[in-house]
């Protein structure tokens, strides 16, 4: 059992959570009661108990039962726990989504591997070095699934996540792409590591390329 001087407490303490919780003042409160600001601060203060039938129109005020405004430890009002449910819900919803994107993207990357595999397996099997000069060659196709993914990557992420990482997956596009042809190269003894080089004037654009789109958002959220 509680003492009458506990009960004040507790009382008090969620008169001014529930007032706070729908942004009314003491005087705001007191007026929706017919009483005056100074018996609400009593209230507040610990310091007078209500009436029962001020306990009742109070309860009713805020949509919550005569038992909430007594007891120390309750769940949230009925108005913010329908929030904070809401919210849950949008998060869970989010979460799902951003799960499946994933899935569905690492399904795209791992057909492009499958179908690799199958042309590898495919020539593999046939061996047409001997009757077209091809040397078994045809393990190349596993370097170029390497950009190929990355291009799947690129798509997916432009659509469903987030486009600054594009930067990033355009960057290993490309150097992804210069050494696909350097080991293809090299596989019939011809080397252009040169070709490296390309990539400088290649990083220096999309490094500037990214600033200039980061300041035109920039600039629209000012403007907005």
């Amino acid at each position: 059992m509680f003492k009458i001087e506990d009960l004040k407490l507790i009382i008090a303490k969620n008169i001014i959570d529930l007032r706070k919780a729908n942004n009314m003042t003491q005087l705001d409160l007191a007026e929706r009661l017919n009483y005056s600001d100074k018996a609400v601060s009593k209230w507040e203060r610990g310091e007078s108990l209500p009436d029962v039938s001020v306990l009742l129109a109070i309860a009713r005020l805020f949509s919550v039962s005569l038992d909430y405004l007594t007891e120390e430890e309750h769940a949230l009002p009925p108005e913010e726990a329908s929030h904070e449910n809401e919210a849950l819900k949008k998060q869970r919803e989010q979460r799902r989504k951003f799960n499946n994107h994933c899935f569905i993207t690492a399904m795209c990357v791992l057909l492009i591997w499958m179908i690799a595999t199958f042309i590898f397996v495919i020539f593999a099997s046939i061996d047409l070095s001997s009757e077209h000069g091809f040397e078994n060659y045809y393990w190349l196709v596993f370097i170029y699934s390497v950009p190929a993914s990355t291009i799947v990557w690129l798509v997916m992420n432009s659509v469903w996540f987030n486009r600054r990482r594009n930067y990033f997956i355009i960057t290993l596009l490309m150097w992804s792409v210069f050494a696909s042809i350097h080991i293809n190269l090299l596989a019939v003894d011809i080397s252009i590591w040169p070709i490296y080089f390309l990539g400088i004037p290649g990083q220096i654009i999309i490094l500037m390329w990214s600033r200039v789109r980061l300041r035109d958002k920039d600039k629209r959220h000012k403007t907005n």
